[in-house]
């Protein structure tokens, strides 16, 4: 028989949820919202929804929340799934503070990566060496990063002027800056509160005022970020860990020191963002100051599909609703439920004209309810307002899971040499 008298097998098409958003889609769908921003925060006069302080707010709540989900990405990318975000995050806030009251900010921010990474080391012990489930070790490592803080504090604190067992005397602040004559002038731009211009203002303004050190190096990791694992042979090294491990072997990738590299790298990352919080975000360390935002970090990079640049703008998001609770509180959060009703409605139309019925009639009849929430009130509970970044959190994640392509091989066990 002639091979050219063998059909050939039809070309197998990608998945329909893995097709990639092209980055002018995303500019659009971005352009798209901040003019709906502006024309909500001109309708309902919540001028504080796009203030510069309420941006240098949430970038600064930010911060932490994306380093934890870079520390997510690095070792995701590697295959190793990293739940234990949240602990290494905690033993950043701890040896931050506590080096940092003892030798200065900056040997407390090196002491923070430091923290960090000890605990990405202990977690890659633990899941590449002796192969233990990687969400079990997370967890464990979780509990073990809260006991361990708690315990050392008692001896580091207790005693020192202002420093108990659950808290550092206060550090040495970094310091912060604006970029001179920028800064104001864009403040002033977004006090003039015109249509757009002013909001576009009040976001940049928010990016060069009142910036501490540290957040221009954190910003600064996610493009470093995506250069090392996206330009480098080092990072496609790490990533064919993540994605087949057994052909990485066979090519002769020591997939075990790379795996290990990563989590450590992760940890570090977490524990710059620790640092950050007990240095820069309250210049104290305090038990339970990360508020799971290690976890939230984590959702950040899943909501960005283990992508740099997705990730900062899911950790934006978040960090933008969690400065909700301190700027404007019960008005702003109101005003954004009339955004959240438009975006449905949008939503809606096209569910319906991608002939999706039924899920655009349930999308119609909860924007409805958005609706009438916003037309009989005036301002939403602070419980509400306490809860909006988690409930964010939770719709995000529900509404961008159908288009997650997570790599291949993340939390699947490996040994070496199991490919011969």
């Amino acid at each position: 028989m002639s091979t050219a008298s063998v059909a050939k097998p039809p070309a197998k098409q990608p998945a329909a949820g893995r097709r990639r958003i092209s980055l002018p889609v995303l500019l659009l769908s971005i352009a798209g919202v901040l003019v709906l921003i502006s024309l909500v925060r001109v309708i309902t006069g919540a001028d504080g929804i796009t203030s510069t302080g309420q941006m240098s707010t949430a970038l600064k709540l930010a911060v932490p929340i994306g380093l934890a989900g870079l520390g997510g990405l690095w070792a995701e990318r590697a295959g190793v799934v990293n739940i234990g975000l949240e602990g290494m995050l905690i033993l950043g806030t701890w040896f931050g503070a506590w080096a940092g009251f003892q030798w200065g900010p900056w040997v407390g921010v090196l002491f923070g990566v430091l923290g960090g990474a000890l605990g990405g080391l202990l977690h890659a012990i633990v899941t590449v060496t002796f192969n233990v489930n990687h969400i079990v070790s997370g967890v464990a490592l979780n509990i073990l990063a809260l006991g361990v803080t708690r315990y050392l504090a008692t001896f580091a604190f207790e005693g020192e002027e202002g420093g108990t067992s659950k808290q550092s005397p206060p550090v040495e602040s970094l310091g912060d800056f604006s970029v001179p004559g920028l800064s104001d002038w864009l403040m002033d731009l977004n006090g003039k509160h015109w249509f757009l211009v002013s909001d576009l203002a009040g976001l940049i303004g928010g990016l060069v005022t009142g910036l501490s050190p540290l957040t221009v190096v954190a910003v600064a990791m996610v493009p470093l970020s995506w250069w090392v694992l996206w330009r480098t042979s080092f990072g496609l090294r790490l990533r064919s860990c993540g994605e087949n491990p057994v052909a990485a072997e066979s090519l002769g990738v020591n997939v075990y020191k790379y795996k290990y590299l990563a989590v450590i790298i992760s940890g570090g990352f977490a524990g710059l963002g620790g640092a950050f919080l007990s240095l820069v975000a309250s210049n104290i360390y305090l038990e339970g100051q990360t508020g799971g935002r290690g976890y939230i970090g984590l959702a950040a990079m899943i909501f960005g599909n283990w992508m740099p640049g997705g990730l900062a703008l899911g950790a934006g998001l978040f960090g933008y609703t969690d400065s909700l609770k301190l700027r404007g509180g019960g008005t702003n959060v109101h005003a954004l439920l009339l955004l959240l009703a438009i975006l449905l409605v949008i939503g809606a139309i096209y569910l319906a004209w991608r002939k999706r019925y039924v899920p655009a009639a349930i999308t119609a009849a909860v924007s409805v309810l958005m609706f009438l929430w916003y037309g009989l009130t005036d301002e939403v509970p602070n419980q509400v307002v306490t809860a909006t970044p988690y409930v964010v959190t939770l719709l995000v994640l529900s509404l961008s899971a159908q288009r997650l392509r997570m790599p291949k091989a993340d939390g699947m066990p490996y040994r070496r040499g199991q490919g011969k």
